[in-house]
């Protein structure tokens, strides 16, 4: 049986799709629960048009992450901690502390789990940090830090 997925559905597909499932599985659990409606002709043109509409808004997420990716890559990010005469810092430079500067000096929400440290960083200077702003797209991040 053919439907029409209402909302993402794990192990079937994303919202919008026209899948094919069993029809007990169709009439049991994804119509009646909200999930699923019969594939109409009227449910298969909608679905062109969440899928369209879908396409544009993720070409435009796209691009807009590309855009960060070369602002990261143009502007080390500044991170002032406090440290010792020989450079080493009285604590560390973690990921939660990265997103806050980000979120700073770049005006750009990053979510903590998209930031890749090998290890907190624990020395003044210049380090190199991973970030995953889209599907496809990760900026690395050139961080700065200062004793300060």
């Amino acid at each position: 049986m053919q439907v029409l997925l209402r909302r993402d559905v794990k192990g079937i597909g994303r919202r919008g799709d026209i899948v094919t499932v069993s029809s007990g599985h169709a009439r049991n659990y994804l119509i009646p629960n909200g999930l699923a409606v019969e594939a109409t002709d009227g449910a298969v043109e909608q679905a062109a048009t969440v899928k369209k509409s879908r396409a544009v808004r993720e070409a435009a997420d796209r691009e807009s992450a590309r855009a960060i990716a070369t602002a990261f890559a143009e502007t080390p990010l500044v991170i002032t901690a406090k440290a010792g005469a020989t450079g080493k810092l009285f604590g560390s430079v973690t990921a939660a502390d990265i997103v806050e500067a980000v979120e700073r000096q770049f005006h750009v929400v990053v979510e903590r789990k998209h930031v890749s440290i090998e290890h907190p960083i624990r020395e003044v200077g210049t380090h190199q940090v991973s970030v995953a702003l889209f599907a496809d797209v990760r900026g690395t991040l050139n961080v700065e830090v200062r004793a300060g």
